[in-house]
């Protein structure tokens, strides 16, 4: 058997670990880690055009799936590119392995051509960040770097020279040496004694969960039907929670609706499952708070907690659920019930009805056609911006749905990486990314990786010409907004010349049917929309006083606007629940 190089040895190390393909450009240093994965039978190097979306693409996959993915970047500007995808992936708790390469070994240190120090660099955005000097550090270097990523659910980096990579690796040893699957956490007895205490002597509770609920719907419905509680939801809680929920009272927060903020101040005891909501302005400053989250380090930093709970929560609440007594008033869950409907029933029609002869064309109105006719399984990767105000707005969950985007990090550009990574991952899958003209315009040549390895992504251009949350944010700082706005473009016409299948929307009646069409094409799609520019408005009751950085300090809703299709959810709740 021909003995393995280190590079040889790192591709097989990964393929063991489950990643199937690697994203980045090629060059130099990180020449012999491609042809290594050239020449393995089970892992797949992608040709992308930027490294910053070869990370956020890793990204993607690993959210999807919670398994370890992959991307690389040459020495010093390539693998400074992978940064803000790294970061995205990192605060996303998405399990990624980088390779950093770095210059010639030698070299290093004394200020040569295109040197950095990656694992000084990385450090901020990852669990773990490592140079391979020497062979003899491999492979526990790389297996420590993969166990890291998986087990603390993060980006983990290694930086690797090219003339070590060509170096043979040592003998035996190249095997890993813990599980890819994270165990339950159980909360200590005493806490859950605790919890059941606060909740027993709470006459009115309200959960607000984040992401840390996937998995847990059934235990969540169990508990909030046990106690009588309304449910709210962060963003990034949305797809886990809001359907098939009975006690849905909608969303707190920057992009918020409904009464979710109402049920949040108005109760005795704040249950906050598996949120790291970071707007602390929202999150009532009386009321007695619970947190319970699997990160030990989230506990309590956001707001002052009667009681932190470290466990997942599923976990927690499949033991705290027969233990608490059973609540039998609804009072307080039927009237944030009837507030939540009502907050809808004022905003439902505002830019979604009526509006097909209008134009320019309301962006909320697009939202709301995407959202019927996307696949039930459909992908949906949201812009940074207004396309995440629509996202929140109109993109209805149901259980099958996945909804990615920068939703921690807030970085421009994300929802094109994210959908090419989501759709490598797999091809039979409908693949929607919502963008903004400025965001595609960003990372734009990445449009040709698609194209090149024929990815049925379909892209929705929301193309205003501007920079439109900015425009929000300089706004309600008493700023005339400036070096927002950007020339009129055809982005279906750069899509065709591409190669790719481009239509271009101006009227609303054409919308429909654009988006049909590119459903049905079997290869890469842009449907480029000519939306309002002038589609934010900020609620009448709020003053500009009361905003700061695009934050309500004292408010329910940041932007007004229909909210879809979950008016009809919330009036559906509503039909067994006496008037109050």
């Amino acid at each position: 058997m021909t003995k393995q190089n280190i590079a040889e040895q790192y591709v097989d190390l990964l393929a063991r670990a489950g990643v199937q393909r690697m994203y980045g450009v090629v060059g130099d240093s990180l020449n012999p880690v491609v042809d290594a994965v050239r020449r393995h039978r089970s892992l797949e190097w992608v040709q992308v055009r930027h490294e910053e979306v070869a990370a956020f693409a890793a990204g993607a996959e690993a959210q999807l799936t919670g398994r370890l993915a992959a991307c690389a970047g040459s020495c010093g500007p390539g693998n400074l590119h992978l940064i803000n995808g790294l970061y995205d992936a990192h605060r996303s708790m998405a399990p990624v392995l980088a390779l950093a390469a770095q210059i010639p070994s030698g070299e290093i240190g004394t200020g040569y051509f295109q040197e950095t120090h990656p694992d000084r660099l990385f450090a901020e955005c990852s669990h773990y960040s490592e140079l391979i000097s020497s062979p003899r550090q491999m492979p526990r270097v790389v297996q420590t770097a993969i166990q890291h990523a998986v087990g603390r659910r993060g980006v983990s980096v290694v930086a690797l020279s090219g003339d070590v990579a060509e170096e043979a690796a040592p003998h035996g040893g190249a095997e890993l040496s813990a599980g890819t699957d994270r165990p339950s956490v159980r909360p200590a007895d005493h806490e859950l004694a605790r919890l059941r205490e606060l909740v027993d002597a709470a006459g009115k509770v309200t959960l607000f969960c984040g992401r840390g609920v996937a998995g847990a719907h059934a235990e969540v419905m169990a508990f909030a039907e046990k106690i009588k509680a309304p449910v709210g939801h962060a963003l990034r809680g949305k797809e886990h929670i809001q359907y098939d929920n009975p006690f849905d009272v909608g969303m707190s927060g920057l992009l918020g609706y409904g009464a979710a903020y109402d049920a949040m101040h108005a109760c005795d005891l704040l249950i906050l499952l598996g949120t790291d909501f970071p707007y602390s302005h929202f999150l009532p400053r009386d009321v007695k708070t619970v947190q319970i989250d699997i990160q030990p380090e989230r506990l309590g930093r956001r707001t002052q907690l009667e009681l932190g709970v470290w466990g997942d929560v599923r976990e927690t609440l499949r033991s705290l659920t027969p233990a608490v007594r059973e609540k039998t008033s609804r009072r307080f869950l039927d009237r944030m019930l009837h507030k939540h409907a009502h907050a809808l029933e004022k905003a439902i029609g505002a830019y979604t009805h009526d509006v097909e002869s209008l134009t320019p064309i309301h962006p909320e109105y697009v939202a709301s056609v995407l959202d019927e006719e996307a696949a039930d399984d459909a992908v949906f990767t949201v812009d940074t911006g207004m396309c995440c105000v629509w996202a929140a707005r109109y993109l209805t969950p149901n259980g099958r749905r996945r909804i990615l985007g920068s939703f921690v990090h807030g970085s421009m550009a994300n929802a094109l990486p994210q959908a090419i990574g989501a759709q490598f991952l797999d091809r039979g899958r409908q693949v929607v990314s919502l963008s903004g003209d400025g965001g595609f315009s960003m990372l734009m040549g990445d449009f040709l990786t698609a194209v090149q390895y024929d990815l049925p992504v379909k892209v929705v251009v929301f193309n205003n010409s501007s920079l439109g949350m900015v425009d929000l944010e300089m706004m309600v700082d008493g700023l005339p907004p400036h070096g927002t706005g950007y020339p009129h473009t055809n982005y279906a016409a750069i899509a065709t010349a591409a190669g790719a299948h481009g239509i271009r929307v101006e009227t609303p009646g054409e919308v429909r049917g654009a988006l049909r069409e590119a459903f049905a094409h079997d290869g890469p799609a842009l449907v480029d929309v000519v939306t309002d520019p002038d589609a934010l408005a900020v609620p009448p009751r709020t003053t500009a006083g009361q905003i700061s950085g695009f934050a309500l300090s004292a408010g329910r809703t940041v932007l007004t606007g229909g909210v879809g299709r979950m008016a009809h959810l919330a009036r559906t709740n509503l039909r067994n629940v006496p008037r109050p």
